[in-house]
């Protein structure tokens, strides 16, 4: 699929905030391209500390729900917190169960069955809890939807204490969204309108921070003491991705550094098994390495599992943990991988190819990987794509947008269709009658707001270089920019007129490939991309023909334009500087 480029433009004056802010004009123009303009907030960016972060009782019910939680210590109540199985929600649990013991709580924690129970508090849970001695329920990343599971448990005579960053549930009457909220006996949560914390964007893991934050203060304990908890806070931070701005900078750049040189036993043997000990850990390791072994707990098994990691101080069981979290990530991406292969296939070979808005049923794909499966499939087409599996009640599943399309939005519009959805613009999830399912791909269809020109993918340019830029000071000052992700995507630079001096196929299933690129004065520098040697090939053989192999093995005459992002290569003890492709093209001449 053909992709739009587009050179990033501002009217701010990039020299004059270069000078002021005391950073070099590409940093600048950068920082402006994600609407950081003015000099205290470019300064507070690029100089994240952790002493810059709000007073946590600023959050509405944070005085009185940290009130709650510090009389059951005094009285040793029975505390349970009640976690999530994602990463957010595992990081989230670890926070709260390792502050409170430190308190010496009488505290457990309990993190719902995926299938058997779904996200979120469950009636028969709380009954369960209740039974076993509960007093007071914590939760943490999730509750404030739980409205009648609240009220229940408020019933059977349990303090609740919500703590969660979702968005608050609401009943929509004449186009009019009254938002309600359960009655619990304090709720921590910045995005209700009464909360006049000034950073709305935290993730379950960073209000479960600002929680234990609080009541260090509250008991005297050195505030410092609660910062190692940042490290869980900006895993969590990192894989819920959440806009990677404010204090979820301050989280996440200061994690990383943590995790890099991390005291935690657990952590410590994740990394050992993931190959990057003694590495420095960057957003890529954590989104793309950490994050789905934490994640995959609760996909395949339990995410008890991944609590029990963090939290673990047996270096034997540590290992053990970490060994099961890497074999569980394994499995889920050889599952991922065989479906979105036969989804693909399916949608090739059928009508479906034609849809704007893909609604696809299949039957076998495990429950936990629906999302992910939408998401790669959405990759492919560049089309919103909901993944549908067969589940215990009826079919369900998730979905991934893109940018121009809200798919919250247009499922409201066929929430007659639906029996139950939540999500936002760039992912829902939602469960729905089999008989219901072709009903909802046809409406979503006829009624989709795409044009051909929206469904294009599209890569925004930061700027424009010459690879002679390209060094080991311009990579670190770009890489002071850490951590990447919403909010803040990593940087995009782009040249014309590449010339090619060498390319190599590498890999095991040579699906990777090595350019050598000319820069000047005979100096060169190596360019990589991944998973696109088959679109590469082809590009060249509509250029080139059957003559196509020659320029393989002797590119003497060709030049590409690209967009990349520069790094450093480190390969058994040797840095040298190298590009990752994002991008490619034939150049005109």
């Amino acid at each position: 699929m053909k992709t739009e480029w587009r050179l990033k433009v501002t009217s701010c004056d990039i020299e004059s905030i270069s000078k002021e802010a005391n950073i070099n004009k590409t940093i600048a123009k950068i920082l402006i391209n994600r609407e950081i303009k003015d000099i205290e907030e470019i300064k507070k960016f690029m100089n994240p500390v952790l002493s810059n972060m709000y007073d946590p009782f600023l959050m509405k019910d944070m005085d009185n729900g940290t009130d709650i939680i510090l009389d059951a210590i005094e009285e040793d109540k029975k505390i349970v917190i009640y976690g999530d199985y994602d990463a957010d929600g595992v990081t989230s649990t670890a926070i709260l169960y390792k502050a409170l013991l430190k308190l010496e709580a009488n505290v457990e924690y309990y993190i719902p069955d995926r299938e058997a129970e779904g996200y979120g508090m469950c009636k028969e849970r709380i009954e369960i809890l209740k039974e076993e001695g509960a007093d007071v329920i914590l939760t943490c990343d999730n509750g404030i939807s739980a409205i009648e599971e609240i009220k229940f448990a408020k019933s059977l005579g349990i303090n609740v204490v919500v703590t969660d960053h979702h968005e608050l549930p609401f009943i929509e009457e004449k186009d009019k969204r009254n938002y309600i909220v359960p009655e619990a006996d304090a709720i921590i949560n910045p995005k209700q309108d009464e909360c006049s914390y000034p950073f709305k964007l935290l993730c379950g893991a960073g209000i479960a921070f600002k929680f234990v934050q609080a009541l260090y203060i509250k008991l005297g304990i050195e505030e410092e003491e609660a910062y190692e908890f940042i490290e869980f806070a900006g895993i969590g931070t990192i894989c819920d991705v959440v806009d990677l701005i404010g204090e979820n900078r301050i989280i996440a750049k200061n994690s990383l550094k943590m995790i890099s040189n991390t005291k935690n036993i657990g952590l410590n043997a994740l990394i050992q098994v993931l190959g990057i000990k003694d590495k420095e850990i960057k957003s890529y390791n954590i989104g793309f390495m950490i994050g789905p072994c934490i994640n995959a707990t609760g996909r395949l098994d339990t995410a008890a599992l991944s609590v029990e990691l963090l939290t673990c101080n047996d270096s034997n069981r540590a290992e053990e943990l970490a060994n099961t979290l890497y074999s569980l990530n394994k499995t889920r991406q050889e599952m991922t991988m065989k479906n979105v292969e036969e989804i693909i296939y399916s949608i090739q070979n059928s009508e479906l190819k034609n849809d704007k808005v893909l609604v696809v049923y299949k039957e076998d794909v495990h429950e936990s990987i629906a999302g992910i499966v939408a998401g790669k499939v959405r990759e492919k087409f560049n089309v919103p794509t909901i993944i549908l599996t067969k589940g215990k009640e009826m079919p369900k599943g998730s979905g991934r947008s893109i940018e121009e399309y809200n798919l919250f939005e247009e499922l409201m519009k066929c929430k007659d269709l639906i029996d139950k959805f939540g999500g936002h613009p760039m992912a829902a999830g939602l469960s729905i009658q089999e008989e219901n399912i072709p009903k909802l791909r046809d409406r979503l269809n006829k009624n989709c707001p795409l044009t051909d020109k929206d469904i294009i993918p599209k890569i925004k340019i930061d700027k424009r270089i010459h690879l002679s830029e390209v060094n080991f000071e311009f990579i670190r000052e770009i890489e002071e920019l850490e951590p990447f992700g919403k909010g803040n995507s990593t940087p995009c630079f782009a040249e014309k007129d590449i010339k090619i001096s060498d390319i190599k196929i590498l890999g095991k299933n040579q699906n990777t490939f090595k350019l050598t690129c000319s820069v000047f004065n005979s100096s060169k520098i190596d360019a990589i991309c991944f998973n696109r040697v088959d679109e590469f090939k082809e590009m060249l053989k509509n250029k080139y023909g059957n003559s196509y192999e020659k320029i393989l093995t002797n590119p003497s005459d060709l030049k590409l334009d690209m967009i990349f992002y520069p790094m450093i290569n480190e390969f058994n003890g040797y840095k040298r500087e190298q590009l990752r492709i994002k991008d490619f093209r034939l150049s005109n001449n």
